[in-house]
């Protein structure tokens, strides 16, 4: 029975509710679904002892290879550098010998196929404990590639893009030799840059050979002392290393908390500089369209209305949404049907969507001309090949309808349908799946040490390639499988993976989920779904 407290705690409860969606459900204009359930707490017991036997051990072993009674097979220092400084920290170097070298067979594993719907895999063996691999000379044939980023399918080695990037390499070769503002701009570059504005819906754009360095190397240029950056605490290592070579002030916020991002914007507004309290030179908001490592979509309606409350820019990296999100597939913006010029940068990659290289940066013409002057990226990095560039031109045409087809609009379709019938189904299953209900980004969560690397193996036995991720990429108990979800995969292959994830799920009883749901009943909110409005879910500690 209820009693009085229980009561009145639940009113309070509705009440905030209808106050939130009173305040930001206006900002949506589409149901806006994200899980992320709580981790079960014997689950999260048993894998901090996980983590705690393999660390006692690793000491142990680390006292065996002291003694020389364990073979070492670390690098050391030599014997007359002893008085030297020494070039890394033996601790730093403790968690890739002891712990990563268990699983490392599960990552770097060579391809020598097209990475598409299927794969072929070289086969290798370790008979030293992952210390070395030796190649057997097989080949792993038609392995279903569940780990690329190859979400619109583009990444193919025939058809119409494949034929366009060599017709322009016998014309133009591969490589330019040059910067964009030496000998190195070419009309194709010219051409591509035009395109991207016009899919963007933006001035101007400007295009680079490698995204990392997109993000990397053009914050510096756009902020420096005396600015403020506020990230996102799940934000790509690129736009980490970008903030922090760029001198600027950095504050966290909480992952997609518009909560704590307005209590970090208005402290900056009221409190100034440390030491000074002089007004912040510019504040810069960072956020991605997708978290690449939780499946999550930005709050951009929120985040906006943040930005033009409070005066500040807006950095938007749209490295996983763009080409995989929206009806049209322009990203995140495109999904939220929001006006471009609402953001003031907006980054992106082609390694993704358009099965390319490199990433682009889009804006006001004055941006742009900036960025040209001053980026290190734009400046000093040789420029884009030709047939890369070529690939992007004919896959955003093919996107855009220009190339007098529907296939383009058919993938964009067809991406959608598999990434909600992908989550689905595993929801079913009774998995613990994080993320948007529109993501082609899906995590299942495996969480204890010893399932990342008998999870993958499992998973290539059955002829499935997977990428399982763990410390430090994620926090140190929430390890997982990443799936990336891709227009080429049909009915057929996600069943077959389906139904040998839920197998290995069985065997090394990964099926955490409370809310296992069946086929015909849909999947339960919990207090960390929300849908519709703007009411934040919170994250468990765990």
């Amino acid at each position: 029975p209820l009693t009085q407290n229980s009561v009145v705690k639940l009113m309070l409860l509705l009440l905030q509710i209808q106050n939130h969606v009173t305040c930001n459900g206006a900002l949506y204009n589409r149901p806006f679904s994200e899980s992320f359930e709580e981790t079960p707490m014997l689950v999260a017991v048993l894998t901090y002892m996980g983590y705690g036997i393999l660390t006692l051990f690793g000491y142990l072993r680390d006292f065996l290879r002291e003694w020389k009674i364990e073979k070492c097979h670390v690098a050391q220092e030599r014997e007359e550098q002893r008085d030297f400084v020494p070039l890394y920290q033996d601790f730093e170097n403790f968690y890739t010998r002891n712990l990563y070298m268990r699983i490392r067979d599960s990552w770097n594993r060579p391809i020598c196929s097209v990475p598409g719907a299927k794969m072929d895999l070289v086969e290798r063996v370790s008979h030293d404990y992952n210390w070395t691999f030796e190649y057997t000379g097989k080949v792993i044939k038609d392995v279903i590639n569940m780990g690329s980023y190859n979400y619109l399918g583009f990444a193919e080695n025939m058809g119409y893009c494949a034929d366009a990037a060599a017709d322009v390499t016998m014309k133009y070769g591969i490589g330019v030799s040059s910067t964009r503002q030496e000998m190195g701009n070419l009309d194709k570059h010219e051409e591509l840059e035009m395109l991207v504005a016009k899919f963007l819906g933006v001035e101007a754009s400007m295009v680079f050979g490698m995204g990392f360095a997109t993000n990397s190397m053009n914050i510096p240029a756009l902020t420096g002392k005396g600015c403020l950056i506020l990230s996102d605490e799940l934000n790509h290592a690129s736009l980490v290393l970008g903030a922090r070579l760029s001198g600027s002030t950095i504050r966290v916020f909480k992952h997609n908390n518009m909560q704590s991002l307005e209590k970090l914007l208005r402290d900056a507004i009221v409190h100034g500089q440390p030491r000074t309290h002089r007004p912040w030179k510019k504040i810069l908001i960072v956020v991605e369209g997708i978290y690449s490592m939780e499946g999550s979509v930005v709050r951009l309606p929120e985040v906006i209305a943040l930005k033009k409350k409070y005066k500040a820019y807006l950095y938007l990296d749209e490295a996983h949404s763009i080409g995989a999100l929206g009806p049209r597939g322009r990203g995140v913006l495109d999904y939220f049907g929001l006006d471009p010029e609402d953001v003031d940068v907006l980054m992106g990659t082609f390694t993704k969507s358009f099965g390319a290289a490199g990433g682009y940066i889009g804006g006001k013409k004055e941006l742009i001309d900036y960025l040209r002057a001053q980026s290190h990226s734009a400046v000093y990095a040789t420029s884009m090949s030709s047939p890369v560039a070529e690939q992007i031109i004919t896959s955003m045409k093919c996107i855009m309808g220009e190339d007098g087809t529907t296939i383009g609009r058919e993938r964009i379709q067809q991406l959608a349908e598999n990434t909600t019938y992908f989550r689905r189904r595993l929801r079913e299953m009774g998995f613990i799946i994080y993320g948007n209900n529109d993501s082609p980004v899906v995590p299942v969560m495996l969480y204890m040490p010893a399932k990342i690397g008998a999870f993958g193996r499992e998973m290539l036995k059955r002829n499935i390639g997977v990428v399982v991720v763990g410390f430090p990429a994620t926090p140190i108990i929430e390890s997982r499988a990443r799936f990336c979800v891709s227009a080429a995969h049909t009915k057929e292959m996600l069943d077959v993976a389906l139904s040998a994830i839920s197998e290995v799920g069985d065997l090394l009883q990964m099926k955490y989920s409370k809310y296992r749901a069946l086929p015909s009943q849909d999947w339960p909110s919990d207090e960390t779904s929300y849908e519709g409005t703007g009411n934040q879910g919170t994250r468990s500690p765990m």
